[in-house]
């Protein structure tokens, strides 16, 4: 049975086609990693192979033979605030953003209807949470230090807020009292992107 599919096979493609067309193949498969090849090295970039598992996490290290590349800050001038945040490289450096700070807590008052003690990210609001909600330029995830609040420590956005745009963050205090002490402050933060 399988020499009759076989010469079927090779009725439809005679011996000096197929094998033709395999090495044509072959050919264009290697031309092209070669440039892709080429085309990384000058870039000073390490290629990474179809075959290889990376995560957001794994790629700095990775890329650690060129972290000057990857790390190097970038220069853009501070009147277009939002060019430059969106310009910043995830990477373990810190940058400072001069915000608008506001704060707001689970009452109904703060957050409307939608006060069910969930952030926009699933998040299950538990006693002792510190966290801030900003606008969508900065990922759920990513790490900010505000000065005057949870002890100068780093936080996570988890929450997104309807009236938040551009440079404004308001942070979560578990009380409309606390809330209300903070009141408005302008603060610089610093940002470190997941």
């Amino acid at each position: 049975m399988k020499r009759a599919a076989f010469k079927r096979i090779r009725k439809v493609f005679p011996k000096s086609t197929v094998t033709s067309s395999i090495i044509r193949l072959a050919v264009v498969i290697c031309i092209l990693g070669c440039i892709v090849c080429i085309a990384h090295t000058k870039a000073n970039r390490p290629l990474l192979l179809l075959s290889t598992t990376a995560t957001e996490k794994d790629v700095p290290s990775i890329l650690d033979t060129h972290s000057s590349a990857v790390r190097r800050p970038v220069e853009v001038p501070v009147e277009n605030r939002k060019s430059r945040i969106e310009s910043l490289s995830r990477s373990d450096e810190w940058q400072t953003v001069r915000m608008r700070v506001t704060a707001y807590c689970p009452c109904q008052k703060c957050c409307g209807e939608y006060s069910d003690g969930v952030t926009a990210c699933g998040h299950r609001i538990r006693p002792g949470d510190v966290f801030a909600a900003s606008d969508r330029q900065y990922h759920f995830g990513t790490e900010m230090i505000v000065t005057g609040y949870n002890n100068d420590q780093p936080i996570k956005v988890l929450d997104r807020g309807g009236a938040i745009r551009g440079d404004r963050l308001d942070l979560f205090f578990h009380t409309h009292e606390e809330a209300l002490q903070w009141g408005v402050k302008y603060v610089d933060v610093k940002v470190r992107r997941k």
